[in-house]
Order: structure tokens, then C-alpha cells, then sequence
């Protein structure tokens, strides 16, 4: 029985009982000679373990079979499947399904194998921040109907892990719930699995996973609100052993997302490009400095006196020794034989202050903890700090090491982000010389900084823009995800706005395009 997506206690009552292929099917880990392949099933009954079988084919009706492969799972692994086929070719189209032994078949899938050798155009689009009880997946199910794209990317957020009793009443859509319910936040493996669960049977991501593959990465929200290697802002003494929520919540990711087990890797895109999925909350993230102290000194005295100690500190990483190794090396190869650099990154890279006038754009209604919110990060803007430690800028020194490694590489950068659910284009800077590009993508469904202000959304942006040198462009409302352009001497980012999430409507507010020419490293409009 595939699941839809009914909301309320119909859901839950499927979740717990559906057999067959529950949720789809779904692809990833493309290279040009191979791909994995994911879906679920639970067989009726009891059975500890079933078998399946795969099929790929070179046509949608399945005609010409060109692959069959076995595999098991089983209750240990929450019934989900992950099977890597190859002997592939590259830059080709191909369906899947997958065949239970009582004969029945999943849903098809499609995927495309990736070009080796010159290749003079890849699509791809890029999804971040799908709270699914504050919208539908609007964004999802426009993209899904695309014939133009090769590739999704997710850079995290997939998931939320707040209990429903947290979202105020405005915030939410009744019939978007998700389990655990009430105030009970996912802590445990079992909480994970059900919460997968139940985003996996909402029906336009599951026509988005069919549709063709997907890179994804985790950020935060996959296990909880601001995570680091030791801890994370949401989560308290009294919900456990950290090392053990956050081993449940990577467990469950695995399970449930067409991954390899691979905590970071490279994708070639022929010599067009390399694609990069990285990793920046679980392994190697050191926790975020604690501005909190020189906020409640009041002084700036003390915000200057933080910027040059702790937030300068070197020991700070949001990849970690071993994997900032990785990607330098990786830079100094693969600069070499692809035009483009793509890294996937969940926070924005962007360095982003907060603008001195922002509190007067805030609504008159808006909480004193807001206000106060705002009024901190203005005062931290004054003396040079971000608007947010939990990203990039945060994190000075460590910004610094990867923007050098792309520049020592020769490398035309291109940093692909989300976290803070509006739309971003930056031109990535160090020592005073281009370093990158950075496209950073606004929410699928999460709420953007729109609902704080009272002033037109036009002027926001602006304020925005001019108070950050390495800001281009800016659009601080709207939800919707980017389409990427990749060509030999030109990448093009589109963003694409959604009237709504808050009815079922695939109809385009609105839309945005910028580009980089290849050895510019300068955002273009």
C-alpha cells in the first residue's frame, strides 16, 4: 500500500500499519557508470527479513530490462532498502523499480547517470528548509514536474524535529501533521524513523525522489536546532545522552535517504564540473561561540573585545581537520580537470551583518524577544560581527582556510547553501581578492524573516545589500527553491518563487537569475 499524505489521525493509523512499498521510491550517489537505488517495503505479517528483487530499464515501460539485482532488509533497518547498481553508461536515462516476491512492483523511477569527457550543459535544482507542518511542498511539486534537470540537491532541513505543540496556530496548516505528536520533539531512533516517515508519504516529494536523483546533505534540524559535534542548542539534559540522540538521528538518516554511507564525497560532472557534498554539524563542527555574555555587558567594548578573542579563535571548524584536508586536496585535483567547483554547503558562507536601521523596520507588534534580537545583532553589526554563529561567519578562521584552498587551487568556486530561508547571491571574497560565488537558496516551507517586518520587502533587501559588501542580491520573502545552469564558461542561478504554501498551488510568483562567467568569480545580474 503506498502512502498518501491524509494528515490528522488517518495518517498516523497508515504509518503504523501499511505494508508493500510504503514510500516511494528514490535515487542518488550518481556517478556516470552507476547508482543507488532506495525504497521500502514491509511485508504483512511478522517476518524478520524479506528479499527483493530491482529492475533497471533502458525505457519507461520497462521492455528492455537491462539489470536485475537481489536484496534484503528487514525491521532492523526500519524496512528501507538501499542497493548500488552499476555498469551503467554514462550520460544516459534509465527507470527502476523494484519487484516483491509476491510479484507486486513499486512505483518507477528515473535517473540519469552522470556525462564523462566534455559535457556542455548539467541542470540541477536545489531545495533547502521543508517544515512540513508550516506549508505544503509547493516547491516539490513544481520541480517534480520538470523534463529539463539531471539532478536535485538537498543542503539540509529536510526534516524538522520540533513537536507540533511548538508551531503557533498561525504558522501551521491543520492537516500537515507529523508524529511524534503533541510537544513530544524527536529524540529517540523510533522518533526519527516515524518523523522520516511521515515527510516520505507526503506525494509531491515522493514525485520529486521518483523524478530523477538526488544529492543531499544534513544540517541541523535533522537531529536538532543548532547541533555541533558535542551538543545542540534543543537539546537538554533531560532528553538523553546527546552521543546517543545524535547516533539515532544519523542512523535514521541513512536508512531513509538514497546516501551512501560516505559521511562527504565528490561527484564529477565529466569535465564540467565537480560537485561536492560535504559535512558541517555532526563530526568535526566545534561548538559556536557564545557572543551571549558580550550582549549582556551592553557595552561595545565588549562586543569588540569578543570579535578579537573568541570569535577569531582557530581551533573553530565547521568541517573539521580531516575533511578541511579532504577538500583542499580534492580543490587542487580537481581544478585541474573540471571547470567548476559546486560545493553543497548547509549554512551560507556569505559574511552578513545585520544593518544598522533593522529595528526600525520591525512590525509594531512584534515580541520584545524579537525586537531584542534584533536590536543585538545590529549592535554586533556595528563592530564588524554576523548576524548569526551558527553559520560560516561564525566561523572566521575556518572561512578563511576554504576560501585560500580555493584560491591556491585556481578554482572557480560556486557555493550552493540554504539554512536561512531566504535567497542570497554573494561574491565570495579573501584577502580582497574573489574567492567564489555563493547562491544560497530560501525554504521550501520554513518561515523567512518576512513575518517580522513592517516595511515593504523591497526596501529590506536593499538594506540588506548595502550594509554587506559581499552581498549582491537579495530577496527576503518568498518560498520556492534555485534551478542551476551549469555551461563550460557560465553557471546561472535561478530562484524560483511560489505563489503559496499555504493551498496546494504550483503557480510562480515570481523569479530571479544571476550568473558567473568562468574566471570572473564575481556574482553577475
Amino acid at each position: 500500500m503506498a502512502l498518501g499524505f491524509p494528515g490528522g489521525t488517518a495518517l498516523a493509523q497508515q504509518l503504523l500499519t501499511a505494508s508493500g512499498f510504503t514510500h516511494g521510491v528514490a535515487s542518488g550517489e550518481p556517478a556516470s557508470d552507476s547508482m543507488l537505488l532506495w525504497t521500502r517495503y514491509v511485508p504483512q505479517g511478522q517476518g524478520s527479513e524479506v528479499t527483493l528483487d530491482v529492475e533497471v530499464s533502458a525505457d519507461r515501460d520497462f521492455n528492455r530490462i537491462l539489470h536485475r539485482e537481489t536484496v534484503r532488509t528487514g525491521g532492523y533497518r526500519d524496512w528501507t532498502v538501499k542497493v548500488t547498481v552499476d555498469g551503467l553508461t554514462a550520460g544516459s536515462t534509465y527507470w527502476f523499480r523494484f519487484v516483491a516476491p509476491d510479484g507486486t512492483r513499486s512505483m518507477a523511477g528515473r535517473i540519469f547517470t552522470l556525462p564523462e569527457g566534455k559535457a556542455e550543459h548539467f541542470r540541477m535544482g536545489v531545495f533547502s528548509c521543508s517544515n512540513l507542518p508550516m506549508g505544503w511542498f509547493n516547491a516539490y511539486a513544481h520541480a517534480a514536474r520538470r523534463e529539463d534537470v539531471d539532478l536535485w540537491l538537498h543542503v539540509g532541513d529536510y526534516i524538522y524535529e520540533y513537536g507540533i505543540a511548538s508551531y503557533a496556530e498561525a504558522d501551521r496548516i491543520a492537516e500537515r501533521v507529523v508524529l511524534p505528536a503533541h510537544d513530544h520533539e524527536m529524540v529517540a531512533l523510533a522518533d526519527y524513523r516515524l518523523r522520516y516517515a511521515c515527510y516520505r508519504a507526503d506525494p509531491d516529494l515522493q514525485a520529486l525522489h521518483a523524478s530523477a536523483p538526488m544529492i543531499c546533505l544534513w544540517d541541523d534540524h535533522e537531529s536538532a536546532n543548532d547541533s555541533w559535534e558535542g551538543g545542540a542548542q534543543n537539546h537538554q539534559a533531560n532528553e538523553g545522552d546527546w552521543a546517543t540522540r545524535r547516533a539515532a538521528a544519523a542512523q535514521a538518516y541513512l536508512e531513509w535517504m538514497p546516501i551512501s554511507e560516505e559521511p562527504w564525497k565528490a561527484y564529477h560532472i565529466g569535465e564540467l564540473a565537480t560537485l561536492y557534498r560535504t559535512e558541517s554539524r555532526l563530526i568535526g563542527r566545534t561548538r559556536q561561540a557564545d557572543i551571549g555574555a558580550a550582549y549582556r555587558a551592553g557595552t561595545s567594548v565588549a562586543l569588540s573585545n569578543f570579535r578579537d578573542g573568541e570569535w577569531m579563535d582557530p581551533t573553530a571548524s565547521m568541517l573539521g581537520s580531516t575533511q578541511e584536508a579532504w577538500i583542499e586536496r580534492e580543490f587542487r585535483r580537481n581544478a585541474r580537470t573540471s571547470a567548476w567547483q559546486l560545493v553543497g554547503m548547509a549554512c551560507i558562507m556569505g559574511r552578513t551583518v545585520m544593518p544598522q536601521d533593522a529595528v526600525n523596520w520591525l512590525r509594531s507588534d512584534i515580541s520584545e524577544g524579537a525586537r531584542n534580537s534584533y536590536s543585538n545583532a545590529a549592535r554586533a553589526g556595528a563592530v564588524g560581527l554576523p548576524m548569526w554563529m551558527d553559520r560560516w561567519d561564525g566561523y572566521p578562521q575556518a572561512r578563511s582556510r576554504f576560501l585560500k584552498a580555493a584560491q591556491e587551487a585556481d578554482a572557480d568556486l560556486v557555493v550552493l547553501s540554504g539554512d536561512s530561508h531566504n535567497a542570497w547571491a554573494y561574491s565570495l571574497a579573501e584577502d580582497r581578492r574573489p574567492a567564489g560565488v555563493e547562491f544560497a537558496g530560501q525554504a521550501v516551507t520554513s518561515n523567512g524573516m518576512e513575518r517580522q517586518m513592517g516595511i515593504d520587502h523591497a526596501n529590506v533587501a536593499r538594506g540588506f545589500v548595502e550594509a554587506n559588501p559581499e552581498l549582491v542580491w537579495a530577496q527576503t520573502h518568498g518560498r520556492g527553491y534555485m534551478m542551476l545552469d551549469v555551461k563550460p564558461q557560465r553557471v546561472e542561478c535561478e530562484w524560483i518563487f511560489l505563489n503559496t504554501t499555504k493551498q496546494r498551488d504550483q503557480t510562480v510568483a515570481n523569479r530571479h537569475r544571476a550568473h558567473v562567467s568562468k574566471g570572473h568569480r564575481r556574482i553577475e545580474t
